[in-house]
């Protein structure tokens, strides 16, 4: 190990800054939000078998809820602009923006160049409970995704129903392209129901338990068409094993909801960020 300078401490002291003060952000109306849940109704919905993955399409304003129904399990969500793959979930930025897990109010925002919110989420279940004394919360934007690569990286196995592997096979049957294609447009994940943290002296990604109980969702509100796709972990509640045969899995649900006509008045869908990607060329 190289020797600490003379004024390491005061290095380490240095206070921290937020890299993107979130108080210039333009602010959803929950308020809107809310009125519009309180009179939705069923509309469409997608089961997800264990160790499977689906897609599902919500037309912007309609509210997407991500529900446990049979037990303890763990969602992997993609999402795409209904009329592009090439606008994409952008976790890394949901993350810098409102931190490693999201609950309601917090955005999911679409990659370069689009940059804007793909949904709102407008109501959580898991809400309560907060950080744990292991540093874990609920539904976090930090993980990537269980995938046959690592897999194979870390065991020498091959294994097939990994999340990756499940989204790749849903995206491929929904939009007919072959699997080499579409493999390219899965992305980081929004991990639903997923317990994780970060350990405080490696620093090492940890997940632990879902606190997800049958009838718990996690529920957002589409501000663009959109196509998502959700795997049912084959971790299950990833409280053992985060890809395997073994743990118990159970199916989740994705439910499409309509609100009334006239609830979301004076909401208009978000447009492309406006930046001229001229990146400094023609200064």
């Amino acid at each position: 190990m190289t020797d600490a300078p003379p004024d390491a401490e005061a290095r380490r002291a240095a206070a921290p800054v937020i890299c993107y003060p979130d108080d210039t952000l333009p602010p959803p109306d929950m308020a809107l939000y809310q009125r519009a849940r309180e009179d939705m109704w069923l509309v469409d919905s997608v089961t997800v078998p264990p160790r499977e993955a689906r897609c599902f399409r919500a037309a912007a304003g309609q509210v997407v809820r991500i529900v446990s129904t049979e037990g303890p399990q763990v969602g992997d969500l993609n999402l795409w602009s209904a009329s592009t793959l090439a606008e994409r979930f952008y976790s890394g930025k949901t993350r810098a923006l409102h931190g490693s897990h999201v609950t309601t109010g917090d955005r999911l925002w679409s990659c370069f160049p689009y940059l804007r919110p793909m949904a709102t989420l407008t109501a959580d279940t898991l809400d309560w409970y907060g950080i744990d004394p292991h540093g874990g919360a609920v539904h976090d934007v930090i993980g990537t995704r269980c995938d046959p690569y690592t897999h194979r990286l870390l065991s020498g196995d091959a294994y097939h129903h990994c999340c990756h592997s499940n989204l790749t096979r849903a995206l491929a049957d929904e939009t007919g392209l072959p699997l080499h294609e579409v493999e390219a447009h899965v992305h980081d994940v929004l991990n639903v129901f997923m317990c994780t943290g970060f350990t405080p002296d490696t620093q090492q990604y940890f997940m632990k338990a879902s606190p997800v109980r049958p009838g718990d969702y996690l529920e957002f509100l589409s501000e663009i068409d959109l196509l998502g796709a959700l795997s049912a972990c084959p971790g299950g509640d990833c409280g053992s094993e985060h890809s395997s045969d073994a743990a118990a899995c159970h199916p989740l649900i994705a439910e499409i909801y309509q609100p009334a006509s006239g609830a979301l008045e004076g909401w208009v869908s978000p447009m492309p960020n406006g930046y001229d990607r001229s990146h400094g060329a023609f200064v």
